[in-house]
């Protein structure tokens, strides 16, 4: 793409809209399109001859969802006419670049009808129950003069549920409004249009969610399946904010301690694993009790235990405050010392230097691992550990997966929430390589800037992160121009681990 080719055009359908388009951004190529799907198709041929890397149609809107107010932006996530449907995977990105910039804005889908506003508006209960948030009278019309570019639609309420626009005054007030609203946006438009480039994306393997999130995730969706809703969970399931709202969406109930449950009700113990202390407290609940602990960790948990009976010093290697590791520290409190860094590990007093085991978290990373364990191997010769790494097989191929994605992209994208150990540890691993990570939700995470002059960009995901997840943030980088995409793969995983007991249903390899 030549740079006479980068830029945005801008697609407005009254003089107004053009007015706000061009205060908003001095560069963009503005197109008076006119209204209707005949004036439409002409402004779209027209841009379809307009310089420029992205195209996006601005203007003015009226509220299906009652929500909105005059003046609310409007972001299509697609647009809905008599011709078809056209998605526009730069919704997400350039939702959340305008929240980022302190600019409130709805996502959600626009419809386009040519027979004017009057029309949609006697339609408005039935498309609200379509899902559909707003609705115009050309976008779907002018979606043809994108070109196979980048595009987007932004739009402004001027027209709301409460809007009373018979009264001229009141119109007038509406639509001057609207037009401050999208003067204020289109410069996102902008920076959003000069990001557009053709990109490799490099997918790491394996990614996203592993066995035990898998078995965690299931044993909620079958304790619902089997017992109804609500089912109570004590903490998060795994460590990710859209599986946990999915769930919550279908009935689970997510609770910080057991006493928010109420006694006798099915309650869901996490992936992470919790303190003897909790099941006792499940007990005196009378709690119909559902334990989700991967058994990665369970395996943690029991040598604890074995460590303490035999009299040795345990010394963890985790992050304190997490999940999983409130919960190993429960099952030998006495006998086990709590350790971060090799600092900490230059530091830790034991009461006996000849009997000391390490055991670790099991979403560390392990490269830092492993040089805590080497000071504690000097520091105490007689070291003994677990039988097998303590560090999860998803934990290390995803960490492996992404220092291969490190020496070849010129950015790396991780996929997970901020509370997800594994998911963090992704990003630093690829940080000590020496390329710039980032982790992020969702697509509306991925700032603009990560991806100037990013030719190559890979994808990961954390263990606790659904792959459904990196394919939305696949198809959202489509908005930012044509993207070719492969897979880089270290390993494969076959793993599966059973279901508890509780449901009544067993599974394995």
């Amino acid at each position: 793409m030549s740079s006479g080719d980068q830029g945005l055009v801008v697609l407005a359908p009254i003089p107004l809209d053009a007015r706000a388009a061009r205060a908003g951004s001095a560069q963009a190529h503005v197109v008076h399109s006119g209204i209707g799907s005949r004036l439409s198709r002409r402004a779209a041929e027209r841009a379809l001859r307009a310089p420029g890397s992205a195209v996006a149609v601005t203007g003015v809107c009226m509220a299906i969802d009652p929500s909105l107010e005059t003046g609310d932006l409007v972001l299509a996530s697609e647009i809905r006419f008599p011709d078809g449907t056209v998605p526009i995977p730069a919704a997400g990105i350039l939702a959340g670049a305008l929240r980022r910039a302190g600019i409130k804005v709805h996502v959600g889908p626009i419809v386009s009808n040519p027979h004017g506003i009057a029309l949609l508006r006697s339609k408005r209960a039935q498309l609200r129950e379509s899902g559909a948030i707003a609705a115009d009278t050309g976008s779907g019309w002018l979606a043809s003069g994108a070109g196979g570019r980048p595009f987007a639609v932004l739009r402004a309420v001027v027209r709301s549920g409460s809007s009373q626009l018979g009264r001229p005054l009141v119109a007038a007030a509406s639509g001057a409004r609207a037009h401050r609203a999208l003067v204020e946006a289109t410069w996102v438009l902008d920076r959003w249009a000069h990001t557009v480039a053709p990109r490799r994306v490099v997918l790491a393997g394996p990614r996203a969610s592993c066995a035990g999130v898998e078995r965690a995730i299931e044993v909620v969706e079958k304790a619902l399946e089997q017992y109804g809703a609500p089912v109570y969970v004590r903490r998060q399931i795994v460590h990710n904010k859209h599986v946990v709202a999915e769930l919550e969406e279908r009935g689970a109930v997510f609770v910080e301690e057991l006493d928010q449950v109420p006694e006798g009700a099915t309650t869901v113990l996490s992936a992470h694993g919790v303190a003897p202390a909790v099941r006792e407290t499940a007990k005196e609940l009378e709690l119909d009790l559902i334990d989700a602990t991967c058994p990665l960790v369970a395996k943690v948990h029991r040598e604890a235990r074995q460590f303490a009976d035999a009299g040795y010093t345990i010394v963890l290697v985790g992050h304190a405050g997490h999940d999983e590791v409130e919960g190993t520290l429960g099952h030998a409190p006495e006998r086990i010392r709590l350790v971060a860094s090799v600092e900490e590990a230059e530091a830790v007093e034991v009461e006996d230097p000849e009997r000391v085991a390490y055991l670790t978290q099991t979403t560390l990373a392990v490269d830092e691992t492993r040089a805590v364990i080497e000071v504690l191997e000097r520091r105490f010769p007689g070291l003994v550990g677990p039988r097998s790494d303590d560090i999860c097989y998803a934990t290390q191929n995803r960490q492996d997966a992404v220092r291969e994605l490190a020496k070849m992209c010129d950015t790396v994208l991780v996929v997970g929430s901020p509370n997800s150990s594994n998911s963090n540890r992704l990003v630093e691993v690829v940080r000590r390589a020496g390329t710039p990570a980032y982790l992020i939700d969702d697509e509306m995470d991925i700032e603009l800037s990560w991806l100037d002059g990013a030719h190559t960009v890979g994808l990961a995901a954390g263990a606790s992160a659904p792959e459904r997840l990196v394919q939305r943030v696949l198809a959202s980088l489509a908005g930012l121009g044509a993207i070719s995409v492969e897979e880089n793969s270290v390993a494969k995983e076959a793993v599966r681990f059973g279901l508890p007991r509780e449901l009544g249903v067993t599974r394995g390899d």
